[in-house]
């Protein structure tokens, strides 16, 4: 079986904050007018996934931002806070 074909969004790269790099990606069945899926990958290869499609690129990378803005990068890192007891 041949692996889907997908288109990516200018929006989508690397992007570094507070010493933390993620992969933001933003992407889509190649050919479809469908919705834009939206992953973030960090350095441990752990993955955010955004289970809504959204209608336009920009409005995934908007949000992408907004996640930014509102909860920082290091939300998107799969690792502890400082001071969080691990069970």
């Amino acid at each position: 079986m041949k692996d889907e074909e997908l288109e990516h969004s200018e929006f989508a790269g690397e992007f570094t904050e507070d010493g933390v790099t993620v992969l933001l990606d933003i992407f889509r069945p190649a050919g479809s007018q469908g919705g834009w899926s939206m992953e973030v990958i960090d350095a441990q290869q752990g993955s955010t996934i955004w289970d809504e499609p959204f209608a336009t690129d920009l409005q995934a990378f908007e949000e992408f931002l907004a996640t930014l803005q509102r909860d920082g990068i290091r939300s998107f890192v799969d690792e502890p806070e400082p001071g969080t007891a691990i069970q």
